[in-house]
């Protein structure tokens, strides 16, 4: 059998890289990746990397082989198999000594892992670097294999592929800790071995994280280190002297390494020699990754020590302004590493906490402002050194996408810089350094023969990126540039920013002086903008948008233009290229100005905007139904959504109603005849949401005796309409009525998921309503009896998720607002029954919705008004937890993604409290289903007690780290994941644990 899969094994390799057929290849690959889960790998990996005549493909395929079931699969392995095991790999190490080295180094995890899996004691000799230190002892001519064992053992103790306990990779650690003064022993001795200088630093940096015993003082004098702050200087050696040196710095600041006294010897070592860096940070010739080690190091330090550099000394502004240096590097990858920094030191500059040892108001304010003296050069001089940095390339035509991407998040990482800086220097002193930088770009721009417009375009995008900062008082610089950008060439990109610092200072505009005729040519800017390109129409109608918001007032008495702007934009001629997407935000900054007009003038404006969007929709409907329902959505909705606009920003009630009435007939064509058709009813749903949402209820109480004939309008808008209605009480119960016999009507026959959603809307603001709670009641019944039979299993889930989501947010809603309507009726019942068929889905807000309705089935009893449901809740949930808890369980173990733990966790917390010793018993029984491959007798009574403790009142956060732990072990690798559910059966709700009681 053996000889049959090694042949298999090879043949399958030889397919995968030499057949010239793709599919050949692919099959094989598959092959080979199933075959590393199988008990065979074991035995073929081992035997084939023996073997002397495996080729180098062999030997990669089968070493990776053999570290992936050790990880993933030591298990499998009977308990007297450990020992060959370890004699097999200690062999092979010695093997491949001398390579291949992608080889030895899997090795080398493999017995990392196994040294993971089992006890010092088991391992022999003290643990496994005590063993290693023998062996290298023993044998010396094995010193590059036994080293790289050494460097790679602390680099896994964080690797999550091997499928340790969470106890077992704790005590490794603790053993690593233990033996950390052995292995720096053996890397010492290493020392003198000057081909093995780098593995040897590799090796320190890797276990310094570990040198718990080892003093601040002893590191100082340790030759490792001063082997390593040596090798700064040494190309050869640089990285790998970088990676101990920064593991150096971390190691003075980590928890529980001590006062900074105490750690003060080893960082007035490491500080000078980092220092003496800097020039090479500025030379040309330098390795361009060797820099940027360099740098990473600079900013490992100012990070790091960021506390001791904000008390303003000497020596921290030496490091400060090296750190400059590292930001001037031209080189945006090396230049971004200091923001961090940056970022860290402001905080601590302006955070009172920074300042708690100062005592008093007075001294606190005394040493702010201190060393804010201290620092605002530096941070002028970051902010004249970033801004350059956001300047379009000559080339930047010829990006690929990604190319354009990657400059977007350098300018947004530069943005955030200068937000960092406005908080030490203030908005208006920033804006004064960015100033200087746009009057000498723009007096370049002017005198050059071939003028450049990217350095005017980066010192304006940076100004707009500090608008927020910038004071409305401010009267200096504003004005000039103010004044400057309708003298700006119309360069698209120029355009697009010069349009978005007209958006941004929208407020500071509207508070300019009256003298100041500054709006006019803003708005003709944005006028050009609109019909330049797509890019600098979407940056103009946003702008556009703002300043409508702010400066609606002064808008009042130019109508007739803003009207013309709006008219071209949206009629799609004259020239103006605003998408559909964009055009919104015109609608919305005409709508706004409107409502500052008197309620006539108000109503004029309104059907004036209305026309170009009406006039579409008119010309469909006209074309006939059969068009109607054929015609894209989008085709619809655009227009729709322009009018859901206009009514939820005009603010005047009678005006808006009035324009409902008058256009409702033509959303009702479409609802009739697209009422199939979700991405259109959410579109109709969301116009006359926002229309209702302005109407006056007093102004509505004598509408609604006149739209009768219009009830299927107000299906869409139930929740919206009753929030100025309620008041109306049972006087409007026929058309209420009516209105919810639409929604069961229309749900039954399309099964759309936004008519649970409006539902729920409806629930949350009219629940608690009595005058309500006839029709409610009828809707939910009607809504949910239809929904369960949607949702029969849980391939009928995952076919719907938005129903189940939707269903189980609008079941969670009548429990907070409306139990009495729900829980004491036979439909509670068949939706908790439906929650547990679906409680496994994997869809993340539908799994989220039944998790959240079960906790709230599950906490009314306990809450302020639950105590009526108590009996009702407790005899439905006795009769079915078994089965709960059975469910739950095995989502917490593994039928649930790990990302729903919090929830899972939580449901868990609330039946424990709520059912107490019932919960323990059902808890016990489920747990006790876990075969003893995937939990002890220690975990399962570990996992009883979590349970416990949950019910005795322990906090969700301290739960859900204790369930974490053992959720980790139930999921450590596939094949106990799949017996840890295979017991449990999670879909099997007829599967029994215990007889079910009441009690």
């Amino acid at each position: 059998m053996e000889a049959q899969a090694t042949a298999t094994v090879k043949e399958a390799l030889a397919a995968l890289y030499h057949h010239p057929d793709d599919s050949i290849r692919t099959a094989a690959d598959r092959w080979l990746q199933e075959f590393q889960h199988t008990l065979d790998a074991w035995q073929v990996a081992d035997s084939l990397l023996h073997d002397e005549s495996s080729n180098l493909e062999t030997l990669i395929f089968c070493s990776q082989t053999l570290r992936s079931k050790v990880q993933r699969d030591f298990e499998e392995l009977p308990s007297g198999a450990f020992r060959s095991l370890q004699d097999s790999l200690y062999v092979l190490l010695k093997k491949f000594n001398k390579g291949p080295a992608k080889v030895r180094t899997q090795i080398c995890i493999a017995i990392a892992a196994l040294a993971v899996h089992v006890p010092v004691e088991d391992w022999g000799a003290g643990g496994i670097v005590n063993w290693l230190s023998d062996e290298m002892k023993a044998h010396p001519e094995f010193i590059p294999g036994f080293l790289e064992l050494l460097i790679v053992l602390p680099q896994e103790t964080s690797s999550y592929k091997i499928a340790a306990r969470p106890e077992r990779r704790r005590q490794f650690e603790s053993d690593l800790c233990t033996s950390a003064n052995v292995a720096i022993s053996l890397l010492t001795a290493c020392m003198a071995i000057d081909q093995l200088k780098e593995q040897v630093l590799e090796g320190f940096s890797s276990w310094l994280r570990f040198c718990h015993g080892i003093s601040a003082s002893e590191l100082a004098s340790h030759p490792l280190v001063h082997m390593a702050l040596s090798s700064l200087n040494s190309d050869q050696f640089l990285e790998a002297a970088v990676n101990v040196t920064s593991e150096l710095i971390h190691a003075t600041v980590s928890h529980g390494s001590g006062t900074t006294a105490e750690q003060l010897p080893l960082v007035q070592i490491l500080v000078p020699r980092i220092m003496g860096l800097k020039e090479q940070i500025k030379d040309p010739s330098k390795d361009e990754e060797d820099v940027k080690a360099i740098a990473r190091l600079y900013a490992d330090m100012g990070e790091s020590y960021v506390d001791l550099i904000a008390a303003g000394s000497d020596d921290s502004v030496q490091i400060v302004n090296a750190l400059l240096e590292v930001t001037s590097h031209q080189e945006f990858d090396i230049c971004s590493m200091t923001f961090n920094f940056w970022h860290r030191l402001k905080r601590n500059l302006i955070r009172r906490e920074s300042y708690a040892s100062y005592g008093s108001e007075v001294a606190i304010e005394a040493e702010r402002h201190r060393r804010l003296l201290i620092f605002r050069p530096k941070f002028e001089t970051l902010v004249s050194l970033v801004s350059s940095r956001v300047e379009y390339p000559e080339d930047y035509h010829t990006f690929s996408e990604e190319d354009r991407r990657d400059f977007r998040h350098v300018r947004y990482a530069v943005s955030d810089v200068l937000l960092d800086a406005t908080d030490v220097l203030g908005g208006d002193s920033t804006l004064k350094v960015l100033s200087t930088k746009l009057a000498q770009a723009y007096g370049s721009c002017n005198t050059e023969q071939h003028p450049k417009w990217q350095p005017v375009e980066a010192a304006l995008f940076c100004i707009q990126a500090i608008a927020k900062s910038v004071s409305l008082e401010e009267r200096e610089i504003l004005p000039q540039v103010m004044s400057l950008l309708p003298c700006l060439p119309h360069n698209e990109q120029l355009l697009q920013t010069v349009c978005s610092t007209i958006g941004s200072f929208s407020k500071w505009i509207d508070a300019a002086p009256a003298e100041l005729p500054i709006l006019p040519p803003l708005v003709d800017i944005l006028n050009k903008g609109m019909s330049t390109s797509e890019d600098t129409a979407a940056a103009a109608s946003v702008a556009f948008k703002y300043i409508c918001e702010d400066c609606r007032r002064k808008f009042a008495g130019s109508l007739d233009g803003l009207f013309q702007i709006y008219h071209i934009a949206i009629s799609g001629v004259g020239g103006y290229k605003v998408s559909s997407e964009d055009s919104l935000h015109l609608v919305e900054a005409l709508s706004v100005v409107i409502t500052t007009l008197p309620p006539e003038s108000a109503k004029t404006a309104l059907e004036l905007i209305c026309q170009p969007v009406i006039n579409p929709l008119q010309e469909l409907i006209q074309q006939g139904d059969q068009i109607l329902q054929q015609i894209p959505a989008r085709q619809l909705t655009v227009h729709i959504d322009r009018l859901s606009s206009i009514f939820s920003n005009v603010k005047h009630p009678e005006v808006v109603a009035e324009a409902v009435n008058r256009y409702w007939p033509i959303l009702k064509s479409i609802f009739d005849q697209r009422a199939w058709d979700t991405r259109t009813m959410e579109s109709v749903c969301r116009s006359c949401k926002f229309a209702e949402e302005q109407a006056d209820y007093k102004y509505l109480m004598w509408y609604f005796s006149t739209i009768r004939i219009f009830i299927i309008r107000w299906l869409m808008l139930t929740c919206f309409i009753w929030v100025k209605v309620r008041t109306c009480g049972r006087a409007m119960g026929m058309t209420i009525g009516a209105m919810l016999e639409e929604i069961q009507t229309l749900y039954q026959q399309h099964k759309q998921s936004c008519f649970l959603y409006l539902s729920s809307e409806v629930i949350k603001i009219f629940g608690s309503d009595p005058s309500c709670a006839d029709y409610l009641t009828n809707l939910i019944q009607i809504l949910f009896s239809h929904t369960v039979l949607l949702l029969r299993t849980i391939q009928d889930f995952t076919a719907r998720p938005d129903i189940a989501d939707d269903c189980y947010l609008l079941a969670s809603r009548c429990i907070r607002y409306c139990p009495n309507l729900f829980v004491p009726t036979e439909m509670f019942q068949r939706l908790v029954d439906c929650a547990m068929v679906g409680i496994t889905i994997q869809h993340r807000e539908a799994c989220k919705s039944i998790l959240s309705f079960l906790s709230d089935v599950f906490d009314l009893p306990n809450s302020s008004d639950g105590a009526n449901y108590r009996e009702f809740i407790n005899t439905i949930v006795l009769q079915r937890g078994a089965t709960l808890t059975r469910i739950m369980i095995a989502a917490l173990t593994g039928a649930l993604p790990s990302g729903r733990l919090e929830e899972v966790s939580y449901v868990l917390l609330s039946l424990s409290r709520a059912l107490g010793e019932n919960m323990l018993n059902w808890a016990r029984e489920s747990i006790n289903l876990i075969p003893p491959q995937a939990l002890t007798d220690a975990e399962r009574l570990r996992f009883l007690n979590i349970i416990s403790d949950a019910a005795s009142g322990s906090s969700l956060h301290t739960i859900t780290d204790r369930f974490g732990e053992i959720s980790d072990v139930c999921r450590r690798n596939k094949t106990v994941q799949d017996l840890v559910q295979s017991a449990l059966r999670p879909h099997d709700l007829t599967f029994t644990v215990v007889p079910q009681q009441l009690s």
